[in-house]
């Protein structure tokens, strides 16, 4: 099948980088994305973690992902209930995979753990599962994310990042890259997958999504954080035109068929959709990309609502926890760092009909 053109041509004007965009909320020192900057240094104690949330140097806002093990090769070996997708509800890179494994019916054969969204007051490089009975993973066995890193590398220094896939069987993270899961889940775990799930990968559009999905990642996915990380009215400037120039485009292209490649959901769908799901409840309001909210485009806001109506989309996306970590930030107490949750916006038309049956046959 010929490469789309169009695709490739949009590919040509953008540079790329995968490197994961940290949460600006822990690394920008500009009030607009972190309240905790220029607050008072103090230490906390939760447990065994001693933190401050001002010493933050030794962790980079930009790493890529550390850990790269896959099915496709063979060196992981496709074993149902051999492993164990850690993930936080609020992380849009996470919220992809976990989308991922329910749409493909894999949830009976890999499972699934939640951190906690807040993490203890200060700490910036590691998640805990304080949401859980005695604040440990009833699978793992562990009280935090870094144990499984420190289990794969026990010189491990880095930011402890989400998603994470263990190895249930040595504990160990085996892959935290964000950009290929989905597709070996895709791909190397078809013989577990349900009859009738959408191919997210079809092998005639490998190379047409691979562009798309780099497109969407810096115009779209990463350039919301950047307007946030922005420490400069030119940068602010630069990704905020970057966003909305390519959500125009995204308009455009949703106006003539149901999915971004057609009438079935790909990899692509799943990418785009967990940024706009926290797009007018935490982008447009805290990082100040404002010129138009997801409601505000037609085909964008309908196509949005059409996979949130899909139980793998609607069952993962949580707008409380999106809330709490963008606003929250964490545990640290209220006297200590004064914050305000906002109530809204009304999440109630989520569940409106939508007008995306209109391209079916």
């Amino acid at each position: 099948m010929a490469k789309e053109a169009a695709l490739q041509e949009e590919l040509s004007k953008i540079d790329v980088n995968e490197k994961l965009s940290a949460c600006p909320i822990d690394f920008s020192r500009s009030k607009v994305a972190n309240p905790r900057a220029g607050q008072k240094s103090k230490d906390y104690v939760s447990g065994e973690t001693k933190s401050n949330f001002n010493d933050r140097k030794k962790f980079q806002p930009y790493q890529e992902p550390q850990f790269n093990q896959l099915f496709t090769d063979g060196t992981l070996p496709v074993e149902a209930n051999r492993y164990r997708l850690i993930w936080s509800r609020h992380c849009p890179w996470a919220n992809r995979l976990a989308i991922a494994i329910d749409l493909l019916g894999l949830d009976n054969v890999i499972s699934k753990g939640v951190v906690d969204p807040l993490r203890p007051a200060g700490v910036v490089g590691d998640w805990f599962f304080t949401l859980d009975d005695d604040d440990e993973d009833p699978v793992l066995h562990t009280k935090s994310l870094s144990e499984s890193y420190l289990k794969a590398d026990p010189n491990y220094t880095l930011r402890t990042t989400v998603p994470a896939l263990v190895d249930v069987k040595t504990g160990k993270v085996v892959n935290n890259n964000y950009n290929t899961l989905i597709d070996e889940f895709s791909i190397a775990w078809q013989r577990y997958q349900d009859e009738d799930v959408p191919d997210l990968y079809p092998e005639e559009l490998r190379e047409d999504i691979d562009a798309l999905n780099k497109i969407i990642y810096t115009d779209v996915n990463t350039a919301v954080n950047e307007a946030g990380l922005a420490r400069s009215q030119v940068d602010y400037e630069k990704y905020y035109n970057r966003v909305f120039n390519r959500l125009d485009w995204l308009e455009e292209r949703l106006s003539k068929q149901r999915y971004l490649f057609g009438s079935t959901i790909t990899d692509t769908d799943i990418r785009l959709y967990v940024t706009l799901a926290r797009f007018d409840v935490v982008f447009y309001q805290k990082y100040y990309v404002n010129k138009k909210r997801l409601v505000d485009y037609p085909n964008l806001w309908n196509y949005t609502k059409d996979l949130y109506s899909l139980p793998a989309f609607k069952n993962n996306t949580d707008f409380d926890a999106i809330k709490k970590r963008f606003y929250q930030v964490d545990h640290t107490p209220q006297f200590d760092l004064p914050r305000i949750i906002p109530n809204g916006p009304d999440l109630s038309i989520w569940t409106a009909p939508n007008d995306r049956n209109r391209f079916e046959a």
